[in-house]
């Protein structure tokens, strides 16, 4: 039963590391359909806005403190935004891309007006700027794309960019000249392949791709494999279609996101005209769209119609997005643990805001866990030390009975009964614990808070490994030391691979972020700190003839 114990806190273990949504993995396109995406995304990636695979596209660049935005003057795509203040997960030298539209993935975002008969009244039409650069001065700078009047209608496209702000206003200006009043919806889009975003590797992969909230349906994710399932089986994908009034939709991956906001906080919704539309969907170019239609009031003949919606695309900043619309903080991605994992998360960054550190944040939410887990632990540890000071009297009961696995049975339940020990009860503690340990886990993984964060010394970005790899080193040690603090395993198969297993943990953490290997180095000596005193404790009280409880 020791060994089984022992076993559970592994298991606990690589449930943590391996993380719960690896459990119930979302469905993959098959190679096939993975084949059949990337050749048609090479060839199909210039077609993605409304402009003809041939006609070349003239970009618009935008630079302010937090982004450069790359905008192609003829269809007024946002087609390129890269993050200034964050560096590629590959590469530090090189500044996070998060809007891309190349060979190596696409990701933009469009918008288009349709007229009553639902036609695009933009296609065709080629939107031209004044300049082709544009550098932040002041506190915003706003880039206005004309199109030329066409029925009457006189469009521009307006983008507006903030300092310090990753929210970005896009802004339609109408003016009728048609002599007839004009009924239109504007289309907002977000549009990508399914590549898996820069960066990931195998022990960092989180959910990527499309999300939408809603008050009346509130939160959902739909991965890109559920929208091939009905791509593929020849569904109209009616299932993603829903009308609301007010919420958010757009695609998230890890740390970042990019999201329409159908009302801002505190803010007027832009569905006043009429519920909006959206619609989330594989397109026949293989590319997934997370669009929503927003009807607008009719320009009158001779009228004029500005109507605008906000863009937000950036990190998953908790104190920065849940200020931009409501329940968007719900996009930062906790997997089903999210009711174990904000509340953590909330604490880590109270924390933080009083000690200024993430690294240090990190020791005191551990402490502060371990703390208030301590009557649970207790239990857990109390109940291993006994089994500790009786280990000897197993392995005699061992030899004594050899291959009598029966009457082995009935000397230790005897032992065990003799001596008031509950061979269960460390187990139940163990797994009440398991939720609020995996909720500590995505709320450290998923921090972008911890991106580029220093700690101390050699540690200079939590998120990344431990370039020396001195605290995967650590580890090991704590969890040898672990080993040995724990009722040693009567077979010596099994004490051979509890010795191996600190070796096979350590090697899989050199691959984790600092911040996480941080956590479990500080737990373990919490946790040896703790079972070392509980077992003094009790040799203390068999030395002296004491009843153990």
């Amino acid at each position: 039963m020791d060994f089984k114990r022992l076993m559970i806190f592994f298991a606990v273990a690589a449930a943590i590391l391996f993380g719960w949504e690896q459990m119930f993995p979302s469905p993959k396109p098959s190679p096939a359909q993975q084949q059949a995406a990337q050749t048609a995304q090479q060839s199909a990636a210039p077609q993605a806005g409304h402009a003809a695979a041939l006609t070349p596209t003239i970009p618009v660049t935008v630079t302010t403190d937090t982004v450069k935005a790359t905008i192609d003057e003829k269809t007024g795509d946002l087609r390129g935004l890269t993050l200034l203040k964050y560096n590629a997960s590959s590469d530090e030298s090189k500044d996070f891309v998060l809007f891309n539209d190349s060979k190596a993935y696409t990701y933009i975002a469009q918008s288009e007006l349709l007229n009553s008969d639902g036609q695009n009244v933009l296609k065709g039409l080629a939107f031209t700027a004044p300049q082709k650069q544009y550098t932040l001065s002041g506190d915003k700078t706003e880039v206005r794309l004309s199109a030329p009047e066409t029925a009457g209608l006189k469009i521009d496209k307006v983008y507006t960019f903030t300092k310090g702000s990753y929210v970005i206003n896009m802004r339609y200006d109408v003016t009728n000249s048609s002599g007839a009043p004009v009924k239109l919806d504007a289309v907002y889009r977000l549009l990508r392949d399914n590549s898996k975003p820069e960066g990931e590797g195998y022990f960092n992969q989180t959910y990527a791709g499309p999300v939408v909230y809603t008050p009346a349906g509130e939160f959902e994710k739909v991965p890109f494999g559920d929208l091939d399932d009905d791509y593929n089986s020849g569904k109209d994908q009616a299932e993603y279609v829903r009308k609301t009034d007010s919420g958010w939709l757009g695609m998230i991956q890890h740390y970042f996101m990019a999201t329409w906001i159908l009302q801002p906080k505190d803010g007027k919704t832009v569905c006043a005209a009429g519920a909006c539309q959206i619609d989330l969907k594989r397109r026949s170019d293989n590319l997934y769209s997370a669009a929503v239609r927003v009807p607008l009031a009719a320009v009158p003949a001779g009228g004029k119609l500005d109507t605008g919606i906000e863009l937000y695309a950036g990190p998953q900043t908790t104190s920065v997005i849940s200020k931009v619309a409501d329940n968007l903080q719900l996009a930062k991605d906790y997997g089903k643990v999210h009711i174990f994992a904000s509340p953590l998360f909330w604490l880590l960054n109270k924390l933080h805001d009083f000690v200024g550190n993430w690294g240090w944040a990190i020791v005191l939410l551990t402490i502060i866990v371990k703390a208030i887990l301590y009557p649970l632990t207790n239990a857990s540890y109390r109940s291993m030390a006994k089994m500790r000071a009786v280990a000897p009297r197993l392995q005699a009961l061992k030899e004594k009975y050899g291959d009598d696995r029966m009457a082995m049975q009935q000397a230790m339940m005897q032992m065990y009964k003799d001596e008031k020990i509950n061979p269960l009860g460390g187990c139940l503690p163990m797994l009440l614990q398991i939720p609020v340990f995996i909720g500590l886990y995505w709320a450290i993984f998923s921090s972008v808070e911890l991106r580029q964060a220093p700690w101390l010394g050699w540690i200079t970005d939590l998120s990344r490994p431990d370039p020396w790899f001195i605290l995967p080193v650590i580890m090991a040690a704590t969890m040898f030391i672990q080993t040995y603090l724990n009722p040693p395993p009567t077979d010596p198969m099994q004490a051979k691979m509890m010795k191996i297993m600190p070796v096979i943990f350590s090697v899989m953490f050199f691959f984790f972020p600092a911040g996480l290997v941080l956590y479990w180095v500080v737990n373990n000596i919490l946790t040896i700190a703790q079972q070392w005193y509980i077992n003094k404790s009790i040799e203390k009280q068999r030395a002296a003839g004491e009843v153990v409880s």
